[in-house]
């Protein structure tokens, strides 16, 4: 029988993994915006798949404080373990929780933890209801924050036929002339990734909206001639 979940479990159990040998490459390959305790995707795969083995999920009424609590601290891994902790629970996500998911994505912000939440977690809650979630994304596109910004643009990436064209459109064209580096590369890779559903969608809108070099390169990437 499981046992009922335990945070500091969990921190133990990555704590007796560190490994300040693979930290150092690590974090530099994060431009050494955050420490890391060393342990790679796959063994930390390893670790959580044991700890969600032995402990249940927390309750819903919990859940945001643990993740709280993870993200307060300082390695990167469990950043990453709270956005899995999300994800196992996503379940229980509805569109009441995006402002929470949005304190999330401006905090210990960079590219890692915000595609995965506007991937995994805002794109879920966001097929759940459309109506509701629709003109909180479009508050998200208007943001000051880049990053929000970018899990606006990118919320969408794996809808495929579910995408619905003219909020991608509006959000991308809201920030076309963006200089962000972060900016303009999730601009390309969202249209890049529906080129895939609909090619000639994303050469229309190329062919009509002036975008960055980097972005349109990156749109047409991989659209035959």
């Amino acid at each position: 029988m499981k046992k009922p979940w335990d945070t500091d479990a969990l921190i133990s159990r990555f704590e007796d993994n560190r490994n300040p040998e693979l930290a150092a490459p690590m974090a530099a390959y994060m431009k050494h915006n955050f420490p890391f305790l060393g342990i790679q995707k796959p063994l930390r795969t390893v670790l959580m798949k044991e700890q969600l083995s032995t402990y249940l999920l927390p309750e819903k009424a919990q859940l945001k404080s643990i993740v709280q609590a993870l993200y307060a601290l300082p390695e990167r891994e469990f950043h990453y373990a709270a956005i899995e902790l999300l994800e196992q629970a996503k379940k229980e996500l509805t569109p009441d929780d995006l402002p929470f998911l949005r304190l999330l994505v401006e905090s210990n912000s960079w590219w890692d933890t915000v595609d995965a939440i506007a991937l995994k977690l805002v794109g879920h809650i966001v097929l759940l209801d459309r109506t509701t979630t629709a003109p909180l994304l479009v508050e998200w596109a208007h943001a000051e924050n880049l990053w929000t910004q970018r899990a606006a643009i990118l919320h969408q990436l794996k809808f495929k036929q579910q995408t619905d064209t003219e909020m991608l459109g509006s959000i991308i064209s809201l920030h076309a002339e963006s200089r962000e580096f972060f900016i303009q590369k999730s601009i390309g890779w969202a249209l890049r990734e529906y080129a895939k559903t609909d090619p000639m969608w994303v050469l229309d809108f190329v062919s009509a909206h002036t975008l960055q070099p980097l972005s349109k390169r990156e749109a047409l990437k991989h659209i035959k001639k």
